[in-house]
């Protein structure tokens, strides 16, 4: 059964002036798009047609015979999850749960965010920063090209996405503008604490 690209939670304008139009019609309709494209193409006719999304990464992240099912796959959910962490009038101080577990595991919602953009703005290359849930504890790690911390046996909450195809249209090489741009304006704190409560 074909993996469905999920329809963005917004208009494409709705993260504007801190992530363009231009850019999400880049990176969804045409990045995401071929990535969901390509692993559907490489999995059908497969066992593997039949099992998650989720299911193939974990089994496939090793195997360097299916690194294209790999690549592709853990690039269609990495997006589909990243499409969610972000939200119009979104940002700034977490709220709910996540927020006191934040101060718990971190110090403070300062020093976390210093973490997590530190993550993002020092991933050489393409990759993703990630707020994760490691063995009860949170946690900010950074992943190269289509990796994901759930091959490490980690829950991602939380993820921006610092390809240069998210922010060179709006940034040009400004990474860290991007990434604090996201950080203070677009992160969907009600995706994170769902994503916590079902973690935990």
């Amino acid at each position: 059964m074909a993996y469905q690209q999920p329809a963005l939670p917004y208009a494409d304008n709705a993260l504007e002036p801190h992530i363009s139009a231009n850019t999400i019609g880049f990176h969804y309709g045409k990045h995401h798009a071929t990535y969901v494209k390509n692993y559907n193409g490489l999995v059908e006719g497969t066992p593997y047609d039949a099992m998650s999304l989720e299911e193939v990464i974990v089994q496939t992240a090793s195997d360097a015979s299916k690194v294209g099912v790999f690549n592709n796959g853990a690039q269609a959910w990495n997006h589909s999850f990243y499409w969610n962490c972000l939200t119009p009038n979104g940002g700034g101080a977490p709220s709910g749960e996540i927020a006191a577990k934040i101060v718990k595991d971190f110090g403070s919602v300062d020093k976390f965010k210093e973490e997590l953009k530190n993550a993002a703005a020092t991933q050489f290359g393409s990759g993703w920063a990630w707020l994760v849930l490691d063995g009860g504890k949170l946690k900010v790690t950074k992943t190269g090209n289509a990796q994901n911390p759930m091959t490490s046996g980690q829950t991602p909450l939380l993820c921006i996405d610092v390809w240069e195809h998210a922010y060179y249209l709006d940034y040009q090489n400004r990474r860290p503008d991007h990434v604090a741009a996201v950080i203070e304006n677009l992160i969907n704190w009600d995706f994170v604490n769902s994503n916590y409560a079902a973690a935990k």
